[in-house]
C-alpha cells in the first residue's frame, strides 16, 4: 500500500524538462572583460582619430601661417631696396629663408615680386588661408602625407596689417616631411597617453562593475545548486550604488526563496503523509459503511433510527477521504480548447437534482440554442458540476419551497473573438461571511458541515486554465458564481 501512494505522488512531481539554456552554455562566449575590453580598444581608437586628425591638421595651417608671415619679411627688402634693384644672390637667399621659390606682396596698388623664375611646365595646388575651414586643412594634411599633391604649393594669406595678400610659392616637400615628423610624434605620444588612461579605465571598471557582477552571477548559480543552504545567501558589500541596492535585493529574495521551498518541502511531505491517512482511512471507513448497510436489515427500532444517520455521516466521511486523494494526486493536464456548443453540456447538468435528498431541486437552463464556446468542454463540465453540485446541497438545507438553480449563458462579442459569461445562482442561504475571504482555496471554502472546500477550488483552477475567471457576485438572495471564459483570440489582443 505505501509503495502505490509513493508511486502516486511521484508521478505528480515536476519533471526536470531539458534545460533551454544548455546550447549557449556548450558554445563558448565572449565574456564581460572581453567586451569591456574591446569596447575600451574602440572608445580609445576613436579618442585617437579625434585628436590626431584635428593636430595634423592644425599643424599644417600653422606651418603654412608661418611661411606666409617669413615672406612678408622678406617683403621688408624689398621696401628697403626700393631704389636699388637687388641681386638675384641676395634673392635666392631672401628665397631659402622663406623655404620658397616666388614671393609676392600686394597691398593696394602697390605689387612686389620676389622670384628666380618658375618653369612653364611647373604647376603648383592653390592653398588659401584667407577662407579655408577645417575640413580643408584635414583634406590638405591627408594628401601632403599621401604624396598626392603637386611638388609646389602656393599659399594666399593676408599680412600682419590684415589690409595685404600675401602670395608664396613652395616646395611641397619640406612641408611632407615635417608633416610627417610630426605625425609621428604625435602620434606616439597620444597613443602612450591612451594606453595608459585605457589601462587605468578598464583596471578601474573591472573592480567597479566587472567584479561585483561576477560575484552576482557566481552567487545566483551556487544558490540554485542548492537554495535551501542558508550558506548560499549572498552577503551584501557596504556599496551604496545601484549594485549595492542589486545585491540586497538578491539577498531579500534569496531568503523569502529558501524559506519558501523549506516552506513547501514540510508541506509535500505532510500532504503526503496526510494521503497516506486518508488512504487507509478511506479503507476503514468503507469497511464500517458495509457493517453499517447491515445494520439497516436489523429489526430493532434504535438501530433503525441510528443507522440512516450512522451510515450517512460514514458515507460523508468517506467523499471526504476521496476529495482529498483527488486533490492531492490531481495534475490537470492542458486543455484542449476549440469552439463547442454550448446547449450539451448545460442539459446535462440538469441532472445533478437527484443530489438532493430533502427537498425537490429545480434546475433552469437559460441559453440559446446556437451559443459556442471556445473552452475545453470536459473541463467546462466539471467546472460547471462542482457549481450546480455545490448549489444543490446548499439548497437541500434550506426551507425554500420552490428552490430552484439557475444556469444562464451569453456570450458578448463576435464569435472567435468575443467572452462568454456563464452564470449559476440559487435562491438558498447563500455564502456565509465566515467562507467569502478564502472562498477558492483548497480545504478552507467549504459552505456547509462535511464539506471538504476543494469543489470551487477545482472548478476556479479549471476555469483559469482555460484562461477565464471565477467570482462570486453579490446578490440579494442565495449564492451567484459567474465564470467567464474569453475567445483565444480576445485573450491574444489583451496580451
Amino acid at each position: 500500500m505505501e509503495l502505490s501512494i509513493s508511486r502516486q505522488f511521484a508521478s505528480d512531481r515536476v519533471v526536470p524538462t531539458a534545460d533551454p539554456l544548455a546550447p549557449r552554455r556548450s558554445v563558448r562566449r565572449v565574456g564581460l572583460s572581453v567586451r569591456l575590453f574591446l569596447l575600451t580598444v574602440a572608445f580609445v581608437a576613436i579618442a585617437e582619430i579625434m585628436i590626431f586628425v584635428p593636430a595634423v591638421a592644425s599643424y599644417r595651417t600653422s606651418w603654412l601661417t608661418d611661411r606666409i608671415a617669413a615672406a612678408e619679411i622678406a617683403a621688408l627688402v624689398l621696401d628697403a631696396t626700393v631704389d636699388h634693384p637687388i641681386s638675384s644672390d641676395l634673392t635666392q637667399r631672401l628665397l631659402t629663408g622663406v623655404d620658397a621659390r616666388e614671393v609676392v606682396v600686394e597691398s593696394g596698388s602697390r605689387r612686389r615680386v620676389l622670384s628666380l623664375g618658375l618653369a612653364a611646365t611647373e604647376r603648383a595646388d592653390l592653398v588659401d588661408l584667407r577662407g579655408s575651414g577645417w575640413l580643408d586643412g584635414v583634406a590638405g594634411s591627408l594628401r601632403a602625407l599621401a604624396g598626392t599633391t603637386p611638388a609646389l604649393i602656393e599659399v594666399i594669406g593676408h599680412g600682419r596689417d590684415g589690409s595685404g595678400t600675401i602670395r608664396v610659392v613652395l616646395d611641397e616637400l619640406p612641408l611632407r616631411r615635417d608633416l610627417a615628423a610630426f605625425s609621428s610624434r604625435l602620434f606616439l605620444t597620444s597613443l602612450a597617453v591612451a594606453c595608459i588612461a585605457a589601462v587605468l579605465i578598464f583596471v578601474i571598471l573591472q573592480r567597479l562593475f566587472v567584479q561585483p557582477m561576477r560575484r552576482l552571477a557566481r552567487n545566483i548559480a551556487d544558490f540554485a545548486d542548492d537554495p535551501e543552504s542558508a550558506d548560499r545567501v549572498i552577503a551584501p558589500s557596504s556599496r551604496v550604488d545601484e549594485i549595492g541596492d542589486a545585491e540586497e535585493a538578491l539577498a531579500r529574495m534569496e531568503i523569502a526563496l529558501a524559506g519558501e521551498l523549506r516552506h513547501t518541502r514540510r508541506l509535500a511531505g505532510l500532504g503526503l503523509s496526510v494521503s497516506k491517512i486518508s488512504h487507509e482511512l478511506r479503507n476503514i471507513l468503507t469497511t464500517a459503511q458495509l457493517l453499517g448497510d447491515r445494520l439497516e436489515g436489523v429489526a430493532d427500532p434504535v438501530v433503525q433510527r441510528v443507522a440512516p444517520r450512522l451510515v450517512q455521516t460514514l458515507d460523508r466521511a468517506n467523499r471526504f477521504c476521496e476529495a482529498t486523494l483527488a486533490y492531492g494526486r490531481a495534475a490537470e493536464r492542458h486543455p484542449q480548447r476549440r469552439m463547442v456548443p454550448l446547449a450539451p453540456i448545460l442539459d446535462e447538468l440538469v441532472d445533478l437534482a437527484a443530489l438532493s435528498h430533502r427537498v425537490p431541486v429545480g434546475i433552469v437552463v437559460r441559453s440559446q440554442n446556437d451559443l459556442m464556446a471556445d473552452i475545453d468542454p470536459e473541463q467546462l463540465s466539471r467546472a460547471l458540476a462542482n457549481l450546480v453540485r455545490n448549489a444543490v446541497q446548499a439548497l437541500d438545507m434550506t426551507s425554500e419551497l420552490f428552490p430552484t438553480v439557475t444556469i444562464e449563458a451569453a456570450r458578448m462579442g463576435r464569435r472567435d473573438n468575443g467572452v462568454v459569461t456563464i452564470t449559476v445562482s440559487d435562491n438558498g442561504p447563500g455564502v456565509p461571511e465566515r467562507a467569502k475571504p478564502h472562498l477558492f482555496a483548497p480545504f478552507q471554502g467549504s459552505m456547509r458541515a462535511g464539506g471538504s472546500g476543494l469543489g470551487l477550488a477545482i472548478a476556479s483552477e479549471l476555469a483559469e486554465l482555460n484562461g477565464g475567471t471565477l467570482r462570486l457576485d453579490p446578490s440579494e438572495r442565495g449564492a451567484r458564481f459567474v465564470l467567464t471564459i474569453p475567445d483565444r483570440q480576445t485573450l491574444a489582443e489583451a496580451a
